[in-house]
């Protein structure tokens, strides 16, 4: 089983042991360094068994910054540590080399450098077009960081052309507007590339070093497609420049195709990837949200590839090849393509990668279930609520050997993020619930159901610690944030709902509902989903001055709004809803003014959950140690329901 993924494959010299590949991914994990937290990172996955990892960008130049920086004094040093932790398990550890155009900002703060004029969508500056001078800087650089590479020890080097940063900005013709030898034709707008490939090639090349390009369609219109592609495959071909391609989709204008989510089907980037790597002499790679490594196993015995990134998948389980290998596949903790805690967190305020259903993942050097230590002597302890969180602290406690007994009021487990699954094409949001409900059972967990824990059930559950993780409820009061001394009037009426309403009773019957989303999250967003999808004609309305801006970092808003498009669905943002009738909503802004009326027999109200602590005084006057996590302990989402849930069970 699994014997093409698990076969070994020579790229260049560099003996690969198998076909699991974790492409290039910016992690914000040591702040520009190459730190021991960084490097902890892939060794855990390098123990974990994948075959071949790419290192996250290598700036070339001052010009553009990066997560590492081949000028940094300290990389050789570095690197030196990072192989000596990955070596011995046999992973094979390539370096993605890579400068921004004008994704990025130089050091001294001054203009982008690019091929043409054309501002980036994420930096928002006018790029220099850089002179021929400047291209011989660059083209010189590509090679230095290639040999510093090579002499730190490392097996190969990937050159990034893709996702719209400088190489690909040369080849599209939507950002090279140049009139010289590099601009008008692709013959032209190629030698870019095929003068970094030369140079690099020149510098570095030998039996044993490894240097290979990504390459992309950019899904935009008038951008880099397929075709474009293949006619660089032939030119690396005729010039034998490349030892492999790794071909990719996406830039930073369909930013959501760079790292699909759960609502993207697996291998959602083969339709633009195999027509490239079918042409190619030299081995290949493929990515697209694969999740298991039979789905990777498919792929490479089609011939769609010869390799298959697998990289937010083993960031949800470093092990992910060791399970699998040793017959554990059900045991392999599942990414649910969230984006929550990787791209979700690295755009987001905390500036650094993590994950929805790994709270180790970031965090190796502390973290991990192979860090977890066994208790001396064992308590019994008691969770009470099996939403993520409970589960979580359940699993994690009893793995090191506590007696734990996990009580749920409700028939199942889960939590509301059952709920959550319920949603169109958020299905995958109950798989680690599943995973969850494996694991605690194969830990030895008392899990009683349908048991709604009392005050006068304390006593009998005999508890020496216990784990308080009730969640929480919605809120029925009609308080918007934007005003919250004005409730709205009618939140009391019977056709006013909450999500959880609507999850539990999926046949309610409406011609047209008004979503209220006082959050932000991706819940507004996954009511109207659902509503649409049942033929009702939808009006969402938020305070905010965006639909859900809390998952714009996840990449999950505009697809969905995509997804809308065709559909009767309006919104308004900046918005609060003033009345409600049962057929009819008053609505205007929050700043006043702009009063509108529309139709409305259901009204969806997604708020700020309040927590269902009653049981916290009662355990506190009985003096049993105890500890809140998840929305019990404020209301939040998957991440922090997973982190606190594992805090909590590794504290007891």
């Amino acid at each position: 089983m699994y014997e093409h993924v698990l076969s070994p494959i020579d790229i260049a010299g560099v003996s690969v042991p198998n076909r699991v590949v974790r492409t290039a991914h910016a992690t914000g994990i040591g702040a520009g360094t190459m730190s021991d937290e960084l490097i902890a990172y892939h060794a855990a996955r390098a123990r974990g068994g994948v075959g071949l990892s790419i290192i996250e960008i290598l700036a070339i130049h001052p010009s553009s910054p990066g997560s590492l920086q081949a000028f940094d004094p300290r990389m050789p040093e570095a690197y030196e540590k990072l192989m000596a932790q990955c070596r011995p398990h046999g992973m094979k550890v390539f370096q993605q080399v890579w400068h921004a155009g004008h994704n990025g900002t130089p050091l001294d703060g001054g203009a982008p450098w690019s091929a043409s004029d054309i501002p980036s969508p994420q930096v928002g500056l006018v790029p220099r077009p850089m002179s021929k001078a400047q291209i011989d800087d660059i083209v010189a650089a590509y090679a230095r960081a290639a040999k510093l590479c090579k002499d730190a020890g490392l097996d190969g080097v990937e050159i990034h052309g893709a996702h719209g940063y400088l190489i690909q900005q040369f080849l599209s013709a939507n950002t090279n507007k140049r009139r010289d030898d590099y601009g008008g034709s692709l013959e032209n707008r190629m030698r870019f590339m095929l003068d970094v490939m030369r140079a690099v090639r020149a510098e570095v090349a030998e039996p044993g070093f490894a240097v290979g390009i990504r390459l992309a369609a950019d899904a935009t219109a008038g951008g880099v497609g397929p075709q474009d592609n293949i006619a660089c495959v032939e030119a690396l071909k005729r010039e034998g420049l490349a030892d492999f391609v790794n071909v990719s989709l996406g830039n930073y204008h369909s930013f959501p195709k760079l790292i699909g989510g759960m609502h993207e089907p697996v291998g959602y980037e083969l339709e633009t990837a195999v027509p490239v790597t079918t042409q190619a002499d030299v081995p290949t790679i493929v990515t697209g949200r694969f999740r298991t490594m039979e789905e990777v196993d498919q792929v490479i015995r089609l011939g769609q590839a010869d390799m298959v990134g697998m990289t937010r998948a083993t960031i949800a389980d470093p092990d992910l090849v060791v399970k699998t290998r040793s017959g554990q596949a059900d045991r392999v903790r599942p990414c649910i393509a969230c984006n929550q805690g990787c791209v979700g967190q690295l755009l987001g305020p905390e500036r650094r990668m993590g994950c929805a259903v790994n709270a180790a993942a970031g965090f190796e050097t502390t973290l991990g279930d192979d860090k977890l230590e066994r208790v001396a002597t064992a308590k019994h302890v008691v969770v009470i609520g099996a939403g993520p969180a409970g589960m979580e602290a359940a699993r994690v406690a009893a793995k090191r050997g506590h007696r734990v007994t996990l009580t749920e009021a409700a028939p199942d487990l889960g939590g509301t993020l059952r709920y959550a699954g319920m949603a169109p094409r958020r299905q995958q949001m109950a798989d680690i619930i599943g995973w969850l409900q494996n694991e605690i059972y194969a830990e030895g967990v008392d899990v009683k159901l349908s048991m709604y824990v009392t005050e006068s059930d304390l006593d009998a559950l005999a508890a020496d610690e216990i784990i308080l993780a009730t969640g929480a409820e919605p809120r029925r009061d009609g308080v918007q944030q934007s005003h919250p001394g004005e409730p709205f009037e009618g939140f009391d009426l019977p056709h006013v709902v909450a999500s959880n309403d609507l999850f539990d009773d999926p046949s309610a019957q409406a011609t047209r509902a008004l979503v209220i989303d006082d959050v932000g999250h991706y819940e507004g967003l996954a009511v109207a989903e659902h509503l649409l999808a049942s033929g009702v004609e939808v009006t969402m309305v938020t305070r905010l001055p965006t639909l859900a801006p809390s998952v714009r970092t996840a990449l999950m808003t505009d697809p969905a709004l995509e997804r809308f498009a065709d559909q009767p669905f309006a919104y308004r943002v900046g918005t609060r809803v003033r009345r409600v009738d049962g057929q009819s909503a008053l609505i205007e802004r929050v700043t006043g003014g702009g009063v509108e009326t529309v139709n409305a027999d259901l009204v969806v109200f997604v708020s700020l959950n309040r927590p269902r602590d009653e049981l916290a005084g009662a355990i506190e006057a009985r003096a049993i140690p105890y500890t809140r996590v998840g929305d019990v302990n404020t209301p939040r989402f998957l991440v922090r329901a997973i982190a606190e849930g594992n805090a909590a069970g590794r504290a007891v």
